[in-house]
């Protein structure tokens, strides 16, 4: 099944790379999820849903030794052309081709909407992450991913409306040329696919933005905010 990532490849990697305009991750997700990172030893890290290999390269500079994987090839030629060094697989999170235990951090940086069989791919991040290890997702909220804003004539965002929250589909997204499928489940759909393999949730955010966010951006964030994190550990 197309999931528009192929043909929406480069519209991504111009809008949302390092000089692009990526208001989430740049102000919103970036620095708690290198925050938990910090709090962990360096060891061996998977980036699943890798991308265009950005998250890797952040874990690269503070010592990590990565691998990421994606579906996408086009992403990949542009993470391995910023990254000739670096680890780079094409595959799908629901078939990791990994030993058990190969690592001691896995994530999933807003990767898990994408996945069709999330609860496939959640069984296949947990084998192969070792006993004691880490798994730190960030994700897009159940409201987010079955809602959207009401807005005026002139586009002014008057309210935030959801429906359909319990019930588990997916929706394509437009924006910037950009069109990709999004899969939206409800959080508690997530949490119980996690909690079935006997991890433990070991933090739980819904970040603001950043002090340094663009002020507009920020404030319409704060009234209808679309991400949370989670880390989760493996028993040792």
């Amino acid at each position: 099944m197309d999931n528009g990532w192929e043909a929406s490849a480069a519209a991504w990697i111009a809008d949302m790379g390092e000089a692009g305009s990526d208001f989430s991750r740049r102000y919103v997700l970036d620095a708690p999820m290198l925050a938990r990172v910090e709090q962990l030893s360096v060891g061996r890290a998977l980036d699943v849903g890798c991308g265009e290999g950005r998250f890797c390269r952040m874990l690269l500079e503070r010592g990590w030794d990565v691998t990421g994987i994606d579906p996408t090839r086009a992403l990949l030629d542009e993470a391995r052309k910023r990254d000739p060094t670096g680890r780079y697989l094409e595959g799908a999170a629901e078939a990791l081709p990994f030993a058990d235990g190969a690592f001691d951090l896995v994530v999933s940086y807003l990767s898990l909407i994408d996945m069709a069989d999330m609860r496939a791919a959640i069984g296949e991040m947990v084998r192969a992450l070792a006993p004691g290890g880490a798994l730190l997702a960030a994700n897009l909220n159940g409201f987010a991913s079955s809602g959207g804003w009401v807005k005026d004539a002139d586009g002014r965002r008057l309210y935030f409306t959801f429906d359909r929250y319990l019930e588990e589909h997916a929706r394509w997204e437009e924006w910037r040329g950009i069109r990709i499928l999004n899969h939206h489940r409800p959080l508690s759909a997530y949490l119980q696919a996690f909690l079935s393999h006997g991890l433990t949730l070991t933090w739980f955010d819904e970040p603001a933005p950043a002090a340094d966010a663009p002020a507009q951006r920020a404030a319409e964030y704060r009234r209808a905010p679309w991400h949370c994190l989670m880390e989760w550990r493996k028993a040792a």
